[in-house]
């Protein structure tokens, strides 16, 4: 069986608000911190160069002790190349005949967390950490807590490990994911995360809102609007 450490984690980091939270959750519990990011082609690939800022900003300790360490970055081309979806196409943002939103990239998740695991075994990290959540989300099903559940139990049998999947916004709302991140690291990284995160799914940077960068209309933005009025108290703009 794999020597994992306790004290070390590797968190999936896309440069969005969810993954950028998770990243200061991490760094305030565990002693040393990896992260990895994943170039599929995406749509919205500014998050790539987002990723870099933010994890200049937070070597600072502003989110704790834990040491920031490595980064990896992979190429997926593949998933880009096989997925017909409005994340890997200029197409537009509708829900299909399944119900489920074109944004939807098949099988996404479960090829991240299974080259995360792979990474993760070889750096010795116990921890595996990623910012899906059901509460404030597209409807991804590879985004639910039983899939999650699923996929440990199938990396830890196929590996014969012990990683932990954590998934410490799997049950919050937008709303308290900004208020984790003034928890986590006060006023600081609250400001970091609206000024350096991207949720934007057209990459659209042009326009600065008070929660961030965004094109202010894409889903990804409607929701991160919605959760930073909430938590503000505001009502939030139709």
């Amino acid at each position: 069986m794999a020597h994992l450490a306790d004290d070390r984690a590797l968190v999936l980091l896309s440069g969005g608000q969810d993954s950028t939270v998770c990243l200061g959750w991490a760094l305030n519990r565990y002693a040393h911190v990896e992260t990895i990011g994943f170039d599929y082609g995406q749509r919205h690939r500014v998050e790539l160069a987002c990723r870099q800022v933010i994890r200049e900003r937070l070597a600072g300790g502003i989110c704790g002790p834990g040491e920031l360490g490595e980064d990896h970055l992979v190429q997926l081309d593949a998933l880009g190349a096989i997925s017909e979806t409005a994340m890997t196409r200029d197409v537009a943002i509708a829900t299909d005949e399944t119900g489920l939103p074109t944004t939807f990239v098949p099988g996404r998740n479960l090829i991240f967390l299974s080259f995360a695991a792979a990474l993760a075994y070889r750096r010795g990290c116990r921890h595996i950490v990623l910012g899906v959540c059901e509460t404030d989300f597209s409807g991804y099903p590879d985004c639910r807590d039983d899939t999650i559940k699923a996929m440990q139990v199938a990396l830890n049998l196929g590996m014969d490990a012990r990683f932990v999947l954590q998934t410490p916004l799997m049950w919050q709302d937008k709303a308290a994911t900004f208020a984790l991140a003034e928890k986590i690291g006060g006023a600081r990284f609250v400001d970091l995360v609206v000024e350096e995160t991207h949720t934007c799914y057209l990459g659209d940077r042009s326009l600065r809102h008070p929660w961030g960068y965004g094109c202010g209309t894409c889903p990804a933005c409607s929701l991160r609007a919605a959760g930073w009025a909430r938590w503000q108290g505001e009502t939030p703009a139709d």
